[in-house]
């Protein structure tokens, strides 16, 4: 099998680490020679982290270059639309419709760009975005975001919902381990 590559993108704080290793667990059960980089932005501060996964028969390497990503998951749409060049052809985006403003909106010294999910599609990217924020709470917790995230990618996976339940309980401490299964299920089912 040829080498996949998912990158996980979001805002520090939202997840993005749990993200990827819950996904790291599930390709590992499936046989998968995998690769797990973190990049780190000023993460403690609110900035930018992407989280790449690499998976297939070898994989050498765990950097992801421009044009080579099969799948982005995205924590908000800002980050969505910053990383879409990393998209290969035929790739898809997986977003959450939050949006975080970052520092200079925050700021003042610019603006949120109004409809990135509109300008995304328009540009011909594949985009599934939803409010996984909405969903997340629903489950029980605003921090479940990224879970959700991984219910809706699970919909683009040849692998079982027992196996990613194995991999959540392998990931998550007991004690949010119904939260989070709620969790994924929300993100898998919605629609």
């Amino acid at each position: 099998m040829a080498t996949k590559n998912v990158m996980i993108v979001g805002v520090g704080g939202q997840g993005s680490l749990l993200a990827s290793k819950l996904l790291g667990r599930l390709l590992l059960t499936k046989g998968y020679d995998i690769k797990v980089s973190e990049v780190h932005g000023m993460s403690q501060r609110g900035g930018s982290v992407v989280t790449y996964v690499r998976y297939g028969d070898k994989v050498y390497s765990p950097i992801i270059d421009k044009g080579e990503a099969d799948f982005i998951v995205s924590f908000e749409l800002l980050e969505a639309a910053r990383w879409t060049e990393f998209l290969k052809p035929g790739g898809k985006i997986i977003a959450n419709t939050q949006q975080i403003n970052p520092m200079p909106v925050i700021t003042g010294a610019a603006e949120y760009p109004a409809e990135l999910d509109k300008k995304m599609l328009s540009a011909g990217i594949d985009l599934d975005a939803f409010d996984a924020l909405k969903l997340a709470e629903e489950a029980g917790s605003s921090k479940a975001v990224n879970i959700v995230l991984m219910g809706r990618l699970s919909n683009y996976f040849d692998a079982s919902e027992e196996e990613w339940m194995q991999a959540i309980e392998e990931s998550v401490p007991e004690k949010f381990l119904d939260m989070n299964k709620k969790a994924f299920n929300l993100g898998r089912n919605s629609k």
